[in-house]
C-alpha cells in the first residue's frame, strides 16, 4: 500500500511537470491552475490504472499450478468509471499440486483447498478445504478445524463447472 501512493505522488509530479513544461512553451499562455490539474489528473489516472491491472498482477505472483476458477466483476459508487467497465473484485484459485487423490468404492474423492482472493485497502486472502467426489460431480466443504464434511452444504457441479474440471483434471 505505501509503493502505490509513493508511485500515485511520483505519477502526480510528473503529470505536473509536464504540465510545467507545456506551460513555458506556450510562453505562459496557459493558465497556472493547468500544473495542479495535471497532477491530479496523474494520481488519479495512476489509481484507475493500478485497480484495473490487480487481477492480472495477482495471477502473475501465483504459482504455475495454480488455476483461477471463478472470478467477480463488481463496480463502486466513489469510483464511477467501474459503473462503464467494471473491474476484477475478487476471484478463486485451487492450486493443481496440493489435490490428495484417493479411490473408495469405486468413487475417485479429491480433497483441495479453494483460495479466494479479495481486493480491499489490504489485499484480503480466505481458504476454505474441500471434498470433490468426480465421480458424482459432488462437492461439499469441509470444517477447516476439525476437517469434517459439512453434509448441509453440498452441491452438485455441472461437468462444464470450473472447479470440477481443476480437481477432477477433465479437459
Amino acid at each position: 500500500m505505501m509503493w502505490h501512493l509513493i508511485a500515485a505522488v511520483f505519477a502526480g509530479l510528473g503529470a505536473a511537470g509536464i504540465a510545467l513544461l507545456l506551460r513555458t512553451l506556450s510562453g505562459k499562455r496557459l493558465p497556472r491552475w493547468i500544473v495542479p490539474a495535471f497532477g491530479g489528473l496523474g494520481m488519479l489516472a495512476y489509481q484507475i490504472h493500478a485497480e484495473y491491472t490487480w487481477f492480472e498482477h495477482k495471477q502473475q505472483q501465483l504459482p504455475a499450478s495454480a488455476q483461477v476458477v471463478s472470478s467477480e466483476k463488481g463496480n463502486m459508487f466513489w469510483r464511477p468509471w467501474t459503473y462503464v467497465f467494471p473491474m476484477t473484485m475478487a476471484f478463486e484459485v485451487i492450486d493443481q499440486e496440493n489435490l490428495i487423490s484417493r479411490q473408495m468404492d469405486d468413487q475417485q474423492l479429491v480433497e483441495f483447498i479453494r483460495y479466494r482472493f479479495e481486493k480491499q485497502a489490504i489485499d484480503r486472502v480466505t481458504t476454505r478445504p474441500y471434498l470433490m467426489n468426480c465421480t458424482t460431480r459432488e462437492q461439499l466443504p469441509l470444517d477447516k478445524t476439525s476437517g469434517e464434511p459439512q453434509l448441509d452444504e453440498l452441491e452438485r457441479l455441472d461437468a462444464g463447472n470450473p472447479t470440477f474440471k481443476a480437481v477432477c483434471n477433465t479437459p
